[in-house]
């Protein structure tokens, strides 16, 4: 059995993957927030936007936490295919819950088909990152605990999702993006935590890519992507906002319908001549 090691940096990599979980939650629940408030295509763009923000927030986390795994005895590598596919996966399952709950007639039956969908694909897509894993053993799993974490995962998801419907100040916002955070963040180390690796040691190479190699620069690429997306949201007026803009435009725009009723001859600055009786 090797040793496993969850953090070979300290907390320099489960505070970091707990940051890029929170920026991803709260971006996904902002860009939520201004799709129930849009219509048409919109609200679809904006939707859009929110599962590629959780996706790549839940997906970026769980390789950023990755980064500090280690096994004593044996090298670590990554088949790049699949790691590519569970990101997919993880913008693809998060994007059905959203759009669920986005365009759901019935918000409590919205809710938790969304949140059954979301989390069940943020555990799948856990499952799947840690089927790319390339070592020389073999990968058990305790099903108490891997149980433990999809349900960890579903309770997450539904939480973020209500938390879209019925959460719209900013404040509220960055308080359930912080508590989506540890949620998302507790069913990924769940989730390591019900790793057994039987370690059998061998001079073969190792297919795949190092994390180094192919993992860290795709991660650093996709959290540019969710520091860029998250300005974008916070410059871009709300609805509220669009429309406040808009009746404060037509309060001081010149009433073209007034009518010169100055006397023939007058002009500005003379006074005007007093009525006769």
């Amino acid at each position: 059995m090797g040793h496993l090691d969850h953090a070979t940096f300290g907390w320099l990599t489960p505070v970091l993957s707990y940051a890029m979980a929170c920026i991803g939650a709260a971006l996904g629940l902002r860009c939520t927030v201004r799709a129930l408030d849009a219509t048409g295509r919109s609200r679809r763009n904006w939707l859009i936007t929110a599962a590629s923000a959780i996706g790549t927030g839940i997906w970026t986390m769980h390789f950023v936490a990755m980064l500090g795994f280690g096994v004593t005895g044996t090298d670590i590598r990554y088949d790049v295919p699949l790691t590519l596919l569970s990101l997919l996966m993880a913008m693809a399952v998060v994007g059905v819950g959203v759009f669920v709950v986005g365009y759901g007639r019935d918000r409590v039956r919205s809710l938790l088909i969304g949140g059954l969908t979301t989390g069940v694909g943020v555990a799948s897509m856990h499952y799947m990152g840690m089927a790319a894993l390339r070592l020389h053993g073999q990968v058990r799993y305790d099903p108490l605990l891997v149980g433990l974490s999809v349900l960890i995962a579903v309770i997450a998801a539904t939480a973020a999702l209500w938390a879209a419907l019925n959460i719209h100040a900013p404040a509220a916002v960055a308080v359930a993006s912080l508590v989506m955070g540890a949620a998302v963040t507790s069913m990924h180390y769940t989730g390591m935590f019900a790793v057994r690796i039987e370690v059998v040691p061998s001079g073969a190479p190792l297919p795949g890519a190092m994390l180094m190699q192919f993992i860290f620069p795709l991660a650093v690429g996709l959290g540019s992507y969710l520091f860029i997306t998250s300005a974008f949201v916070a410059l871009t007026p709300t609805a509220a906002e669009r429309a406040a803009y808009a009746s404060a435009g037509r309060l001081t725009e010149p009433d073209e319908r007034a009518v010169d009723v100055a006397p023939p001859g007058f002009r500005a600055g003379e006074t005007a001549p007093a009525p006769t009786t």
